[in-house]
């Protein structure tokens, strides 16, 4: 009697794990690409629900999500666009959290090109320097912040290649289109050591704190894998990921 009642008890199970097993569209910024598709993977073996993720620009986020795009959780490169989708009525109140704080570096794909303290700024040798359009990514608006600082603006700036967003970025200086250029830290680190080429992790007292911050979107209200998915980057195993590539936690 038990062995005919074990196998069909675990078709049971496994129907039931799968009836509730669901997805959730999420719209992450490009800077946490590579810790976001580690996190899905294993979000996926815990809850059974899997994420859909589409990589771009914040800024470019917004607008898509205030034209009814299908997204339920927005991943931001800042802290103000989920905050204002938030005021909107376009996100849950409530959702709102700061999942991870990142760094800005000065990163050269070639060996001993950007030394220390990042004083191949003021010397020069470079003919374009790659960034993100700071009107829609916040780590290209950093990047202006610490240049008007550091009082460089006036003269980089007629160097800038701008990409739409950081992961095209730091495609222009992979490729060789520009010798240097700023990207995200955690583009250029794994396992919490910077990778090939040469780099300058900026101060970060030469601009704003980039606190990211994670929300649901109106879209994704009452829906179980968009909650599963916020408690789980809020778990310990997500935050170890989130800081194996360089961000804060």
């Amino acid at each position: 009697m038990s062995r005919r009642i074990q196998p069909l008890a675990l078709i049971a199970l496994l129907f039931t794990t799968a009836a509730h097993a669901d997805e959730v569209q999420i719209a992450v910024a490009a800077n946490f690409t590579a810790p976001a598709k580690l996190i899905a993977a294993d979000f996926e073996k815990a809850t059974g629900h899997k994420a859909q993720l589409v990589f771009g620009a914040t800024g470019k986020f917004y607008a898509q999500i205030k034209n009814g795009a299908p997204f339920e959780v927005l991943l931001a490169a800042d802290d103000t666009t989920p905050a204002k989708l938030e005021k909107e009525g376009a996100a849950v109140a409530g959702t709102r959290f700061t999942y991870a704080t990142g760094r800005l570096v000065l990163w050269s794909a070639k060996p001993a090109v950007v030394d220390d303290k990042g004083e191949v700024l003021k010397k020069g040798g470079f003919d374009h320097v790659s960034i993100a359009n700071p009107k829609l990514a916040p780590y290209g608006a950093a990047a202006v912040e610490a240049l008007t600082a550091l009082k460089l603006l006036d003269a980089i700036q007629p160097k800038f290649v701008q990409a739409e967003n950081i992961a095209q970025a730091h495609q222009f200086i992979a490729t060789g289109n520009a010798l240097i250029g700023f990207v995200a830290l955690s583009q250029v680190m794994k396992d919490g050591k910077i990778g090939e080429g040469s780099a300058w992790i900026v101060p970060a007292n030469l601009h704003q704190p980039i606190k990211q911050d994670a929300v649901i979107l109106d879209k994704g209200k009452g829906k179980p894998a968009a909650e599963a998915w916020l408690k789980f980057l809020k778990g310990d195993k997500a935050k170890a990921v989130i800081k194996s590539f360089g961000y804060e936690v």
